[in-house]
């Protein structure tokens, strides 16, 4: 395994990271727990999670984080190896918040729902806590002094954004500063293949502001990994994926299929290795729902991502043209 600084901070975190959304509802806990454990044997100390997580099939909101903090009890050192990170903001469908059971963070809901984080991973603390996505209504002097509050009890050591667009990175550090607090130290937001549009924008702000960058849906639903592409050569059409696909992207997909073949690989361990080669990217996150999944997401560390293959890839899966405000230049084009 290797590791690497998440962003400007001095934590050093895994170049994968485990997420765990598919605990509670499509994993049982027992595989869950087989997952974690096999995660930290492979050296991945980095764990993602978020307090809504868990809904799925017979779970709720919440269950996620009940099955990592009975994981942690098992003891030996898997706390202490774990650097965790969960999210707020999302609606946990709780009689008790009322009215402000719903998407968005307040100095009251900041405070609770990071209580409630705590309680069902039967920790003091998490190392990363992120907004699940930026606040609708709440302003930053009202949010930083939450999250203030909560740094000074112990609750946290970094803070982190999630589904932020770039200018909402840099005001949330503009009003930071104001107060002389640290800030975000870290993003997390879609990237992969398929989707560069963060390269406009979003990777050159990380950059600046020194924030790490972890990738969520890196194989995009399925679209990077070769099934999806499976399932529509079979005739299946179901899904939001597959019932939008144009004659373009399914050639796309074909080529992408023929090209990871070429190279004696998949198109997983491509994409996977794609995003592990990118300067920005401190690590993507990986869902697996089997202990066999999560297998298969480590051969991208063995992967060695060529030049030549990179320059494949951009040309089957273009990059935007130049980053923010070039790209805005109606000239360019």
């Amino acid at each position: 395994m290797e590791y690497t600084y998440m962003g400007r901070t001095g934590l050093k975190v895994s170049r994968l990271c485990l997420g765990t959304m598919n605990f509670g509802g499509t994993t049982e806990e027992k595989e869950a727990f087989r997952i974690m454990d096999r995660a930290l044997d492979a050296g991945i100390n980095f764990f993602d999670t978020a307090n809504m997580y868990g809904f799925g099939g017979n779970g709720y909101r919440g269950r996620t984080e009940e099955i990592i903090g009975k994981w942690f009890a098992q003891g030996g050192g898997r706390r202490e190896k774990v650097v965790l990170a969960t999210k707020i903001s999302n609606a946990m469908n709780d009689p008790l918040d009322g009215p402000n059971d719903i998407m968005g963070l307040s100095g009251y809901k900041i405070r609770r729902h990071l209580e409630g984080c705590l309680t069902r991973l039967g920790t003091d603390h998490v190392e990363l806590l992120y907004l699940h996505d930026p606040a609708p209504h709440a302003g930053w002097d009202e949010l930083w002094g939450a999250f203030e509050a909560a740094f000074r009890r112990g609750q946290f050591d970094y803070i982190g954004g999630s589904n932020f667009a770039a200018w909402q990175l840099v005001k949330a550090q503009w009003e930071a500063d104001k107060r002389h607090f640290m800030g975000l130290s870290a993003l997390q937001d879609r990237y992969n293949l398929v989707s560069r549009l963060p390269e406009v924008e979003l990777l050159p702000v990380t950059e600046e502001l020194g924030l790490g960058l972890m990738c969520w849906g890196p194989l995009h639903g399925g679209m990077l990994s070769g099934s999806l592409l499976k399932k529509l050569e079979s005739g299946q059409r179901s899904g939001k994926y597959a019932e939008r696909m144009t004659p373009q992207r399914l050639e796309q997909l074909r080529r992408f299929h023929t090209l990871c073949a070429d190279y004696g690989s998949d198109e997983a361990t491509v994409s996977m290795a794609w995003l592990l080669s990118r300067p920005q990217v401190t690590a993507p996150l990986i869902g697996p729902r089997t202990i066999e999944q999560l297998e298969d997401s480590l051969k991208a560390l063995e992967f060695r991502m060529t030049p030549e293959l990179a320059e494949e890839l951009d040309r089957l899966f273009p990059a935007p043209a130049v980053a923010a405000p070039l790209a805005y230049r109606n000239d360019i084009y």
